[in-house]
């Protein structure tokens, strides 16, 4: 009885082993680093091996380099168990175990390549392919399926089935993902995503069995900015790329390792292109930025890059554009720029402009005695609130990894969702693990996690500062907390006073700015904008605020056509004939991210080079280049022939264009805090403004893709309908937790 008791309590044991690990599976990937536990030793096919406690055996195996095949299991997902590819033997245990959901214990010792094993993978193989449709020639799955590669490696050469296939229809998931269903295995990678990850919970099974389903409940598009993920994550072809759809094979693709500039997060992302076009593009693993996510405008906006193009130079002849040479357009360009005062020139430049352009364009501008530069900003003829003397006042100094470190987090001004949606499935991680509580300033929206709304105006920032509410208790007494400031707050027309308080806030905060951390953080949202801030491309004191005879627009297309007067000579250097070329008098064609090898800084301060994946088309040039033509022809030419000389140039501007240092210490933060202190106005009426609204259409890229048109129009009518039948009122569910 004793035996049979002990018995008992060590399968109860293994069972809430079991439980546990099943748990920590889907908080693996929101765990903190305070969170680590030590480390056992385990043998796996004989060789030891030292993992975390509580890790899976399948962790340990990879640790260990051994590889166990696998379709429900991923690492930034919750556990599953149910492919069982997985399966591998434990020394003294009857039964084979499935390493994804069995935790490790001390001196465990596991085979993962014995013929039972074997025989017990090629019966998963056999039940998989015995429903799977003989797409292979025809699906754009093909090449990169795993479940081609395992049924080669692992599966055997017949199968018992003779039945008929099951067949299940196809959903209609929106603009972006194509689905066919009857390729599903049923793995729930997508409804794990979508639920943990991208939290909008809009996936999920339906029936049992044979009759189980994967789809979104009721008819309707995925609503989430993050939904092409789950195309990545589909080991067979039952989700892939709708606009991708029959146009490459894998193998015929050259594959360009780049930036994203979407937005100011700087995503890793893989750019295939067959000849001159850009086919497709997908995400690179890179835990410190976007983990292994990138948004559903840096994916699918790539069809764009073809559309609107300039390619040859253009002067306008009264209501007409007529197409140019270089050196006629050059030299009208340089007749202007030489015969007007230099008070009375200004260069704008755009969300996408590089670093090497903007500081060839700042050196043109300062050789001909003009210091009127300015961002293309809500107003750009003032300098940005955060000023550009103190880099943490502009830059995400908590980094974006550690944002899974706040206990208590307060948004201002800004809606991650849509400025950058990849760090939003990051704030999701700690918010997940019960370890943080949020609080917002601004306009309620759905952020896909709960918060508490404390007020729309920024005087919410001072009731704050004077201890007013349970959040402002929460804050103070935070060990790690962070605060999320938008970009466009620091343009806002009383932005100064805004970022005073916000100054008053850190003094109340003891924990937020610290030798080991700084969460006073800035979100921006434009791919340029903090390599124009490190440039210093911002108006200064000695700036004319008229709005000048020659205007210099560098890809600045958000610029409002009443700032530009009408006899004013404007010339538009960039990629696609979007807002800012129809007001040029001069078109110059330049090269879109995919086409050169730029420098990008992102919100946090980190230097990253895009890679040329494609050739310029037509006679279109790299910004840069157009620029230093123009100094020649100008008579001011600028004193670099190649890219190293320019980037040595960079260098000496600011160190951090070419070595992206990240975070700052804490004596030059509290001086920052000090610059920002520094206003002494209370104006903090107003609202805050929205800089996003439509997140499919924010720049010329995304205005001339089809893609981003129809998921526009496709969402539009879906917040419309969602309004239509909650009486009018907000869409969103978790704003006003």
């Amino acid at each position: 009885m004793l035996r049979a008791a002990s018995k008992a309590t060590a399968s109860t044991q293994a069972v809430l082993a079991r439980k546990a690990i099943i748990t920590q599976g889907w908080q693996r990937g929101i765990r903190t680093s305070a969170s680590r536990s030590k480390e056992i030793e385990v043998f796996i096919d004989g060789k030891p091996v030292n993992v975390e406690e509580g890790s899976a055996i399948i962790q340990a195996a990879e640790k260990a380099n051994v590889t166990i095949p696998r379709f429900c299991y991923h690492e930034r997902l919750g556990i599953a168990g149910n492919c069982r590819m997985c399966l591998v033997e434990i020394e003294k245990s009857p039964k084979l175990a499935a390493s994804c959901a069995m935790p490790v214990g001390p001196g465990m010792r596991v085979l993962t390549n014995t013929p039972k094993i074997k025989q017990a993978r090629e019966g998963v193989m056999e039940f998989l392919l015995a429903n799977h449709p003989l797409d292979c020639p025809i699906c754009d799955q093909g090449g990169e399926c795993d479940l081609q590669d395992q049924s080669m490696r692992y599966g055997t050469d017949r199968g018992r089935f003779f039945e008929n296939k099951r067949a299940v229809e196809d959903k209609d998931i929106g603009p972006l993902v194509k689905t066919t269903m009857t390729r599903c295995i049923h793995c729930t990678r997508c409804v794990r995503f979508i639920n943990e990850v991208a939290g909008t919970g809009e996936l999920g099974t339906t029936g049992r069995g044979n009759d189980m389903q994967i789809g979104t409940y009721v008819s309707k598009p995925l609503d989430s900015e993050l939904s092409g993920n789950i195309i990545d994550l589909c080991p067979v072809g039952a989700l892939t790329s709708k606009p991708y759809a029959f146009n490459a094979r894998p193998w015929e693709l050259k594959n360009t390792e780049s930036i994203d500039v979407m937005d100011a997060l700087g995503s890793n992302i893989r750019v295939d292109s067959r000849g001159e076009e850009v086919m497709r593009i997908i995400p690179r693993t890179n835990d410190a930025i976007n983990e292994e996510w990138i948004s559903d405008k840096a994916r699918f906006v790539y069809d764009g890059l073809k559309r609107q193009r300039l390619t040859t130079p253009l002067v306008r002849e009264g209501d007409k554009f007529v197409p140019t040479t270089w050196s006629d357009a050059l030299s009208l360009v340089a007749d202007r720029f030489q015969t007007t005062a230099p008070e009375q020139m200004r260069a704008v430049a755009g969300d996408l402009a590089d670093a090497e352009s903007m500081v060839a364009l700042k050196d043109l501008f300062n050789a001909a005695g003009s210091e009127n530069l300015s961002i293309d900003a809500l107003n750009n003829k003032r300098a940005p609130a955060f000023g550009v003397d103190v880099r943490s006042n502009y830059t995400f100094n908590a980094t974006i990894a550690g944002v899974e470190d706040a206990d208590v987090v307060l948004l201002i001004g800004t809606n991650p969702r849509h400025e950058a949606p990849v760090l939003n499935a990051r704030l999701r991680k700690p918010y997940l693990a019960t370890t943080a509580e949020f609080g917002v300033i601004g306009e309620p929206v759905d952020l896909t996690y709960e918060y508490e709304h404390i007020g729309k105006t920024p005087a919410a920032i001072e009731d704050l500062v004077q201890g007013k509410g349970e959040f402002a208790k929460r804050l103070q007494s935070a060990k790690r907390p962070l605060v999320v400031v938008g970009g466009a707050v620091g343009e806002m027309s009383n932005g100064a006073d805004v970022m005073a308080a916000v100054a008053r806030l850190a003094e109340k905060v003891p924990q937020l700015v610290t030798d080991e951390w700084n969460g006073l953080s800035v979100l921006q949202y434009a791919a340029g904008r903090t390599a124009a801030l490190d440039i210093g491309f911002v108006p200064n004191r000695q700036s004319s605020q008229e709005p000048g005879k020659f205007i210099y627009l560098l890809g600045a297309d958000e610029v409002n056509p009443a700032d530009i007067p009408q006899d004013a000579f404007v010339v538009y250097q960039g990629h696609h004939g979007d807002a800012g070329a129809h007001l040029a008098d001069v078109v110059l064609p330049s090269a879109a991210y995919t086409e050169k090898t730029a420098t990008y800084v992102n919100t946090e301060g980190r230097a990253q080079l895009t890679r040329q994946a494609v050739e310029v088309p037509g006679a279109a040039r790299e910004d840069w280049k157009i620029i230093r033509a123009l100094s020649e022809i100008a008579g001011l030419t600028l004193p670099y022939d190649d890219v190293s000389a320019l980037r040595a140039r960079m260098a000496d501007v600011c160190p951090t264009l070419v070595y992206g240092e990240v975070g700052s210490s804490s004596a030059v933060a509290q001086l920052g805090l000090a610059q920002l202190r520094a206003s002494d106005g209370r104006k903090l009426d107003g609202a805050f403004v929205k800089v996003i609204e439509d997140y499919y259409m924010t720049d010329a890229i995304s205005r001339a893709s089809r893609t981003m048109a129809r998921s526009s129009a496709t969402f539009s009518k879906q917040q419309q309908k969602q309004q239509k039948q909650s009486g009018g009122g907000s869409s969103s569910s978790a704003a006003t937790a």
